[in-house]
């Protein structure tokens, strides 16, 4: 029998179709009921999410990110009552990974816990009721997934506390930054495009909105 040589770029193909598959987290049948729970839990609070939640095109575009990409360690700086989490965590249901999430307000983390345990998604999010300008800096990581949706004017400071922690490869998230280039999301963007190694792209409308940014290299921190 003619044996195929397994090279580099096949090794890759395989290694990215496995990671975004249902089965690199857990077992078909298990995410197939996991997936109706969530998308039930989902529909359900279609028409709820206020507290400065994302839509749901947004945390649509957030699950698919780390699907395609085969992320596993998230971090989210801004919880608010989940609605992101949720998309969030859903995808790394999928790809075998953990989420870290932070919420500054009582109230509205006390919420978010309840929708991730309503959702069946807690098993894959570790909630912390924090200051994120304290814990931030604190976390060891690393990271390879980081979506902010938190105090506007202290971005840039997340941003510049996470990327040496964020691998390359890592994909860094913020929300709200489509619109007129002033203000925060001027100094924001600017740190963005003056990182080396870093290729950033808007998406969205203005008034909302991503910065998608992957880090190119490992010293790009």
């Amino acid at each position: 029998m003619r044996r195929i040589p397994i090279t580099l770029p096949i090794l890759l193909a395989l290694a990215a179709a496995f990671a975004g598959s249902p089965c690199a987290g857990q077992d078909p049948t298990a995410q197939q009921k996991l997936d109706a729970r969530v998308r039930a839990f989902l529909d359900a609070h279609a028409r709820s999410w206020r507290d400065m939640n994302v839509p749901a095109a947004d945390g649509q575009r957030l699950h698919d990110l780390i699907v395609e990409h085969g992320y596993t360690k998230a971090l989210e700086i801004g919880t608010s009552t989940g609605h992101s989490a949720i998309w969030i965590a859903w995808a790394l249901s999928r790809t075998g990974g953990k989420l870290i999430t932070i919420e500054i307000d009582r109230g509205r983390y006390n919420q978010a816990v309840a929708n991730f345990r309503e959702a069946g998604l807690s098993e894959y999010i570790d909630a912390r009721l924090a200051d994120a300008h304290e814990l931030v800096p604190a976390l060891e990581g690393p990271f390879d997934f980081v979506f902010v949706d938190a105090d506007k004017d202290w971005y840039t400071r997340y941003f510049r506390a996470v990327l040496p922690r964020l691998e390359a490869g890592g994909c860094f998230t913020a929300h709200n930054v489509a619109g007129r280039r002033m203000g925060w999301v001027a100094e924001f963007l600017n740190a963005l495009e003056s990182t080396p190694n870093l290729e950033t792209r808007i998406e969205g409308s203005r008034g909302a909105g991503l910065s998608v940014s992957y880090k190119r290299a490992a010293s790009g921190g």
